[in-house]
Parts: structure tokens; sequence; C-alpha cells
């Protein structure tokens, strides 16, 4: 039977929960791990052998882990220093530069990360942005990378060098949301054409057009992610089924699920409802065959698991399962 290693962060326990999930949507729990005080964001090596947990709490680190061949069972490494107060990390495309980008600290960052997985202390870049940095993510080819500043309500757009890890503001630096906007999280679509991103402040979803020869975006539209014009709104995480078929995005005060269809031709998002979920859904993940959500609740200390049905993205709650305090980050990979 298909298997896959979920992991969650859990902030205020100071833990990594290790998951089964398995193809007919059973989740068990195999580990906990001790990370340290305020782990949040995670990113795992585009190998899949390595697993980073930033700490939010002093000293600013970063907690590098082995993950097991089959077992998806994580052993620690060693934790290293980092720039600031890290609200997101990410890998480069091969998986030797450590990306970071400080919501408190307005910086982003690029460490280089050793063949023993380990994150090396001396980063190669430390970047001052707007305010708020609060995502980094290197684009498909691994040439271009994007960073958002929620406070600055813009995405930066910067040319990297994989080689030496260096980045280099591209031209323009950058691309202007709404006022009062607030982008947060940011996401390509597999087939590497366009790019959404998650709008905190003022609960949408934006679609862009991503031009791979120049590295630059262009705005397409932007969709609601809120069940109603009254709803407060505290958008946070958007993920994309592997398909590219289908795009969800979460709101942690009406603690919904948002589903859209993604129409590539022309490329617009069609909005196809909400599902109640887990109080403040900070994190959640889907799982690489593309048939299973997992979202867990900041308020609940618990994930529920939903099964995902492909032609019409429908999302049916599973089962619901204990977690540490403050779960706030998901992630899953294939278990070979």
């Amino acid at each position: 039977m298909t298997r896959s290693a979920a992991y969650v962060s859990n902030a205020d326990s100071g833990t990594i929960s290790v998951l089964h999930l398995t193809a007919d949507g059973t989740v068990t729990p195999v580990q906990t791990v001790a990370a340290g005080a305020a782990v949040m964001p995670l990113a795992v090596g585009p190998d899949r052998r390595h697993l980073y947990a930033a700490l939010r709490s002093r000293p600013y680190s970063v907690a590098c882990f082995d993950i097991g061949s089959g077992t998806g069972r994580l052993t620690a490494l060693a934790t290293i220093p980092l720039a600031d107060n890290m609200a997101y990390l990410a890998t480069d495309r091969t998986g030797r530069y450590l990306l970071a980008a400080s919501y408190p600290g307005d910086v982003v960052s690029v460490n280089p990360i050793g063949p023993d997985g380990v994150v090396r202390p001396d980063p190669v870049e430390v970047l001052s942005t707007p305010p708020h940095a609060h995502s980094i993510v290197p684009d498909p080819t691994n040439r271009y990378v994007f960073a958002t500043s929620l406070g600055g309500d813009a995405i930066l757009q910067f040319r990297f060098d994989p080689e030496t890890g260096r980045l280099t503001p591209n031209t323009p630096a950058f691309v202007v949301t709404e006022p009062g906007a607030g982008p947060r999280h940011l996401v390509f679509h597999p087939a590497g054409r366009l790019a959404f991103v998650a709008n905190e402040l003022d609960g949408t979803v934006s679609a862009f057009e991503f031009d791979s020869d120049t590295g630059c975006l262009t705005l397409l539209d932007t969709y609601t992610v809120l069940p109603d014009q009254g709803s407060k709104p505290w958008t946070a995480e958007l993920r994309l089924t592997p398909d590219g078929h289908h795009l969800y995005a979460s709101d942690r005060h009406t603690n919904t699920l948002a589903t859209f269809r993604i129409n590539p031709h022309p490329a617009t998002l069609t909005p196809l409802g909400h599902t109640p979920t887990e109080p403040c859904p900070r994190g959640f993940a889907i799982a690489p065959t593309g048939h299973h959500l997992l979202a867990a609740g900041q308020d609940s200390n618990a994930l529920t698991v939903y099964s995902i049905d492909p032609p019409t993205g429908t999302l049916t709650p599973l089962a619901r399962h204990p977690l540490g305090r403050n779960p706030n980050w998901v992630e899953i990979i294939p278990l070979s």
C-alpha cells in the first residue's frame, strides 16, 4: 500500500509530529521529535532526505534532520544559527541552499547546505526587504527567486545564481499588489506558467502569469477566499494538487478551506466552495498522490484528514487526530 510521511510542527510543544498516511487516508503517529522552542516553518530538501525546521525563539536557528529512507522517521543532525527570526524556509531546486524570510526582521537570507544536509552558519546573502517578508520561493527553473512583503504590498523578484547562491534584483525588482492586501505565501503551478499568492489581510488569492525567460510575474486576476462578504479576513496557507487542477486556501478567522478549479486556457480560477475545518487553520498540505489533504488547527491542537475527489476537488472529512500544542505547519512526502 502506498504510504506517505507527514510532518507537523507544534510551536508551543517544541516538537515535530511524524505521521504515516496510507492510500485509504489512515493516519498513524510514528514519532514525536524534540525540535526546540517555537518550532514553526518546515522545508523538505528536493531529494526528500532532509527536513529543516525554523526555531523562532532566541537564538534564532534552523534544526536539520535526516529523513529515514522508507520510514520517514527523523534523526537530528544539527541546529544552526540563522540571520533572524524566520517565518518561512525553502530550499533551492538543487538542495544546495536554504532560503529564508524574516517577518519581524524584514530580511531574506541564503545559507549554503553541505553534502551532509546540514545548513552552514555563514549566509551568502542577507538582504533587507520592505516590511514583513513572509515567504521566499525559487521558480521551477531555479534561475529566479520570489519573496513576498506582507507589509509592503509587494512581491520581490530576484535573479538567482545556483552556483553561488547570490540574489540580484530583477528588472523590475518587485510587483505591487493591491494596497492593504498583505501578500503572504506564493506557490507555482506544476506546469510552471502560473503562480498564486495568498493575501492575508484582504482575504484573497491572486493569480499571476510567470515568464520564465524574464523571471517576471504579471497579475491576471484576484479572487476572494472568504465564504461571505462580511467575514473578517486572516488568510494563511495555499496549496495545489499535484496535477495542477485544484487550488486550496485556508482562512483562520472563518476556519475554512476555499477550493478553486484552475482553468488553464484562459488562466483563471473558478471558486468551488468552502469547507469548514479545524479552528485557526494556519497550515495544511496535500499528499503526493493528490488524494488527501491534512489540515492542522492552531487553536484545536488537532488535525483533520480529508479525501479529495479528483474530478471536483470536493473535500470529505475522514478522521481527526490529536497533535502537540499550536500545530502550524504541515509537509508531506512519499515513502519509497
